[in-house]
């Protein structure tokens, strides 16, 4: 008998992963064991390769297991595979989220203070499954995903869960709890001597190591740190750790194979975490050039989050014409600085802050700031695999990658909103979304 490659499809109400193309096994590990016995031919329009800015036009990709075989304008369809055609789109690499919340959820439905202090962690739990399911099937095969706030290790345990197949989602790398300076995080405003849950675990002077090394150790991929925040409700933001905290931090988890993410928004906080030896910094909106030049010199990337600045200020009011607000300016002029000075640039909008599945967002607004869409694409796809350390895997379409792939209809090297049009999605050689094989 032929071999029908499976379509995985997943309703919202239920966790249990459905085969159209086979019948149903016993388990969601079946499903995911049978596809990766699978060979099949990808026959899109063209293929954009994730890491050159050109398409190539009458390419094919075959998949074998889970891995990308061959990738050409000659590939047979081998004995026993099976083929999808794809008209009119683009196959490229599954695209990669580099600022994501999952445990969050848009701040105009519930403001943040109430989801650290009133939502039950169940109910953040289950809410960030579905959060994972429509971000996989917005062609995001991979987050970063920057902090639970306030919800723990939860997203050590959706990691598993994905990975287990029990529910549908991205890769995740994961940050835990995020680490804040003693008195700089929220919620707020209660009594002192009130035990309130925070948004991130506080540690500072010797103690900041014992927490990377705590958090490392209850799964933590990556460690942030928030270089700077404010002090006060009222007051701008300031920097929180000194440098000498921020290094130890960073030795501590470097020596355990952990990037390290800062929040840093002042150029005083990006200086500290820029000589402290971080690996990427995520905000940014009052870097200068020198600081950005600083960035360039230690090969440390920049996130610039402009969606959750335009999100934010939207649910203030901004109806989205000229001029924008100063807050909504400052990342657009943070973004030209640091083009300017050569920094790699992530893409990565906070999601989370608006809603998951409209991470296409944060692509969107990095062109309306003045990079090309080709530039645009290269980031979200082989720029943010070799910003996280995983561009040994993932972000290229080559032989020998992980078959993470996703078809666009169009052509993202001159419309990057094509990223928003997703017919395809495949992880880890199981296909998720997309047309019958033949």
């Amino acid at each position: 008998m032929r071999f029908r490659f499976p379509i995985i499809s997943v309703a919202l109400a239920s966790v249990a992963l459905t085969p159209l193309a086979m019948p149903l096994p016993a388990s969601a590990q079946t499903v995911a064991d049978s596809a990766r016995e699978a060979v099949i031919v990808l026959r899109p329009d063209a293929v954009f390769d994730g890491e050159t800015a050109t398409l190539r036009k009458g390419w094919s990709v075959l998949v074998r297991a889970n891995r990308i075989q061959a990738v050409g304008p000659d590939i047979a369809t081998p004995a026993q595979a099976s083929e999808i055609q794809l008209p009119g789109t683009t196959l490229m690499p599954g695209l990669i989220e580099g600022h994501s919340h999952l445990f969050l959820h848009p701040y105009n439905e519930t403001s943040w203070d109430d989801q650290v202090l009133h939502e039950l962690l169940a109910l953040r739990t289950a809410r960030a499954t579905v959060h994972a399911r429509v971000t996989l099937m917005a062609g995001f095969t991979t987050v970063r995903d920057l902090g639970t706030e306030g919800a723990g290790y939860a997203d050590v345990g959706l990691k598993q869960a994905i990975a287990q197949g029990i529910v549908p989602g991205p890769r995740m790398l994961v940050a835990t709890r995020a680490i804040v300076a003693p008195g700089a995080y929220g919620p707020r405003g209660f009594e002192p001597g009130v035990a309130v849950p925070l948004g991130a675990e506080e540690a500072g002077g010797p103690a900041l190591v014992d927490a990377v090394r705590r958090q490392i150790g209850a799964g933590a991929d990556l460690i942030k740190l928030y270089a700077d925040y404010r002090w006060g409700p009222s007051e701008p933001s300031r920097p929180t750790f000194t440098e000498a905290e921020m290094r130890m931090a960073v030795e501590a988890a470097h020596g355990a194979g952990r990037q390290v993410v800062a929040h840093a928004s002042t150029a005083e906080g990006m200086r500290r975490a820029i000589a402290a030896g971080v690996d990427t910094i995520e905000h940014g909106d009052e870097g200068t050039a020198e600081v950005f030049a600083a960035m360039k010199a230690k090969g440390i990337g920049f996130c610039p989050t402009l969606a959750a600045g335009d999100a934010v200020a939207r649910y203030r009011g901004w109806n989205g014409a000229a001029p924008a607000p100063r807050s909504v300016q400052e990342g657009y002029d943070a973004l030209a600085k640091a083009r300017k000075a050569g920094v790699a640039i992530c893409m990565g909008g906070d999601v989370g802050v608006f809603a998951h599945g409209d991470n296409a967002r944060e692509a969107e607004l990095m062109v309306k700031a003045g990079m090309t869409p080709a530039e645009v694409a290269i980031a979200v796809t082989s720029g943010n695999a070799r910003m996280f350390g995983i561009g040994d895997r993932l972000g290229i379409v080559k032989p020998g990658m992980l078959a993470d792939l996703v078809a666009v209809e169009g052509n993202p090297l001159t419309d990057i909103s094509a990223i928003r049009k997703v017919s395809l999605v495949m992880k880890d050689g199981i296909l998720w979304k997309g047309p019958a094989t033949r």
